[in-house]
């Protein structure tokens, strides 16, 4: 039989804060739904007019561009609900699935990027879109080094799961980007919203843990240095950048 106070212990109502509290529980799992209503807001605004309906058609991997990116994000989703109902089997073995979208994922965003700025500039007649690429790269490339070095680091999972967040919100760039038909692309701010986002993995690990991961700690400001660089690429748009970008695009 079980004791008075056994039973008052299961019945206990779960702290919010701190370990084993509901931040520490649910918050990857409420990221990774605020990941799916971000690209929805953000390119809800856009694909009907640049996809479904264009004046001109777009490459045809857009579409495929489109499909695979979205489908990280049912990945991520479905991955951290699986390890939210510990079905920790499952989170392994579905694991090796996006290892392997993740290898799809990184040269397929480079190549999308060349072939619209391609067709923006011959097709659309835009102007300054060579210079634009230094956004994309970045973005797809923090995707990148983050999810390696996940998967490197995937027995550790208070390492592994800020890498794949971190890497997810690099991906939102785009999304936050065709927010309010473009206006933070306009005014640069782009990367103010995967920033705040990050700003809440920060205040959860301050709130949970009373210290911030190294993850946070190195790969935040590392982050937030080099989007000014990149914006520097972007608007500014240095003559050497110019010629490297014409080189690759063609």
């Amino acid at each position: 039989m079980a004791s008075a106070s056994q039973i008052a212990a299961v019945h206990r109502p779960r702290p919010l804060l701190g370990p084993g509290g509901l931040l520490d529980r649910y918050f990857y799992f409420a990221m990774s739904l605020v990941a799916a209503v971000v690209v929805v807001a953000g390119f809800g605004e856009t694909v009907g007019e640049k996809l479904f309906h264009p004046a001109v058609a777009p490459p045809r991997i857009l579409w495929v561009h489109g499909a695979v990116f979205s489908s990280w994000i049912i990945f991520f989703i479905l991955q951290s609900a699986l390890v939210r109902t510990r079905n920790v089997k499952w989170h392994r073995f579905l694991g090796w699935v996006g290892a392997g979208l993740v290898a799809l994922m990184v040269p397929l965003g480079v190549v999308t990027a060349i072939a619209m700025v391609r067709f923006e500039t011959y097709r659309l007649h835009q102007q300054g879109r060579f210079a634009f690429l230094a956004i994309p790269f970045f973005d797809i490339g923090v995707f990148g080094l983050c999810m390696v070095l996940a998967i490197v680091w995937r027995k550790k999972p208070e390492l592994h799961r800020r890498l794949i967040f971190f890497a997810t919100c690099a991906l939102l760039v785009a999304a936050f980007a065709r927010m309010d038909h473009a206006f933070l692309r306009v005014h640069n701010m782009m990367y103010l919203g995967p920033d705040l986002l990050l700003a809440l993995g920060v205040g959860r690990d301050l709130l949970v843990n009373q210290r911030v991961h190294k993850v946070y700690r190195i790969g935040l400001p590392a982050y937030l240095v080099a989007q000014l660089f990149v914006i520097y690429l972007w608007r500014v748009g240095p003559e050497w950048w110019l010629h490297l970008t014409r080189a690759i695009a063609g």
